[in-house]
């Protein structure tokens, strides 16, 4: 017995034995039988068969209760995970168009239920009555269907009934987008039979244009781009927050003037623009593709795949060695995730300086950080921390004021990070400023234990025995 035998069989047992099972739990059943009436299901439905309903019942409701039921029963059924996705997907494969309704008068309807699930109108969904008979069509949507794209609100493929016409279409898509001007026209895509040749033309909104199977529409539109650009400004502005853009054409300029100008407090010299999207931001610049109209790229495997590719696309042509992978992946996710970064600031009101002609993006996030004033100190000092800034000190000082270094600290090593740019830089090899901001590092020295010292000195011993007995080797074959 297959399992939509088994569903069908175990279905009707249940309505059959166990009547309040089929029911609300608030229902007596003592009062059951009132308005109870037989409906039959035949076709390509999950389960099929003749079942109890109501005389208050629509088709919806009953299919629904139907179809809930037989899922039910699937879910205590299936023990095997596999198995369960297959009934899953056996009972998820049914029409909700072309349903025909034959009532026991002799009279047919045609209910679709996916225009009544959309539209709410009941002429879709009519009353159930005593030995009614529904009739579900065979699912088959690759090859009966019509799918409708373009300026429409909910574009896709839909299964094809005969008789539809362009009103139907738009009535499944919930009409034209009202954001799109001047949308009188739709593209006809139509095969041949073998798929080789297309017929295609363009015609006008006819409710009342004949669809056949498998015709493409397309309602054309020229792209609105009136939408909700913006990016955030946070931090030591007067005005923070959300400030509307324009698509392509907005100075970081412009944003600034629009918080209010920045606050007394503001760190220039620390203020970053970052991609709010990364993956938008390397698709429109590499790609020219925009993240916000391809919804499918929402997909975090699809991210993925495409960040993936782009790192392959570095690496095809480069000269980077296995020992350097892992820093050049560093740079690049840097390269991605920090564009427009390193835009100084303090230039801002200078209208030929790159800063007050950047060009901002929707998404972008600005941040203004607060002037810190102080310095801070940390590695193999004796008390870390923030040590306030005082203008000309140099990097001694601060050590100092962090009460000395530590007893294994590597003096010689000690780096300055600017808070700015994150550029690391030695004090014993150059003059370095210090600024508000920026940090200073004070590395560990190397611990080794004699162990340690007997690993890498045996690689070396046994470099130089090689080497000796190639020589020797040499000699000998010369002496001979």
């Amino acid at each position: 017995m297959n399992i939509k035998a088994l569903l069908c069989f175990s279905l009707l047992f249940y309505l059959t034995a166990y009547p309040q099972y089929s029911e609300e739990k608030n229902v007596k059943t003592d009062i059951i039988g009132v308005g109870v009436i037989s409906v039959t299901i035949g076709g390509s439905f999950p389960v099929t068969g003749t079942y109890s309903s109501f005389i208050t019942e629509r088709v919806d409701q009953f299919i629904s209760r139907m179809y809930a039921q037989a899922l039910d029963l699937s879910t205590r059924m299936a023990t095997d995970p596999v198995l369960y996705r297959k009934t899953k997907a056996d009972l998820d494969n049914f029409a909700l168009r072309g349903v025909k309704l034959k009532r026991s008068t002799g009279e047919e309807l045609i209910v679709d239920l996916q225009k009544f699930r959309l539209t709410g109108d009941f002429t879709y969904n009519p009353y159930l009555r005593n030995d009614d008979v529904l009739i579900f069509p065979t699912n088959d949507i690759s090859r009966n269907f019509f799918s409708v794209s373009g300026a429409v609100n909910l574009p896709g493929t839909f299964y094809f009934v005969e008789g539809d016409n362009l009103g139907d279409a738009l009535e499944l898509v919930g009409g034209i987008n009202l954001s799109y001007e001047g949308v009188d026209s739709v593209e006809l895509s139509r095969l041949s039979l073998d798929g080789q040749t297309e017929f295609r033309r363009t015609i006008g909104i006819d409710s009342n244009y004949q669809i056949q199977r498998g015709d493409r529409y397309r309602f054309l539109a020229l792209e609105t781009h009136r939408k909700n650009f913006a990016v955030s400004v946070i931090g030591e502005v007067n005005i923070p927050g959300m400030v509307p853009i324009t698509k392509n054409n907005t100075t970081l300029y412009e944003v600034i003037n629009s918080c209010g100008g920045f606050t007394p407090q503001a760190s220039l010299k620390r203020a970053r623009v970052y991609s709010g999207n990364s993956l938008a931001k390397l698709l429109e610049n590499q790609y020219n593709i925009k993240l916000e109209e391809q919804p499918d790229l929402e997909n975090p495997s699809t991210r993925n795949i495409l960040l993936n590719l782009e790192l392959a696309l570095m690496y095809r042509m480069s000269n980077v060695v296995t020992d350097d992978t892992s820093y050049f992946n560093l740079e690049n996710q840097l390269r991605v995730l920090i564009e427009g970064s390193s835009l100084d600031f303090r230039k801002i009101n200078d209208p030929e300086s790159d800063i007050a002609k950047y060009i901002v993006q929707s998404g972008d996030i600005i941040i203004i950080p607060q002037i810190q004033n102080s310095v801070y100190v940390f590695g193999q000092v004796l008390r870390p921390g923030h040590i306030t800034f005082i203008e000309g000190k140099d990097y001694n000082y601060y050590v100092n004021e962090a009460s000395g270094l530590g007893e294994l600290a590597e003096d010689d090593e000690i780096m300055v990070i600017k808070g700015g740019s994150r550029a690391w830089l030695s004090p014993q090899r150059e003059i370095v400023t210090i600024e508000e901001g920026d940090y200073i590092y004070v590395p560990k020295q190397s611990l080794r234990t004699v162990r340690s010292y007997i690993m890498e000195y045996s690689v070396y011993l046994s470099i130089l025995a090689s080497i000796a007995a190639i020589l020797l080797s040499v000699v000998t074959i010369a002496n001979n």
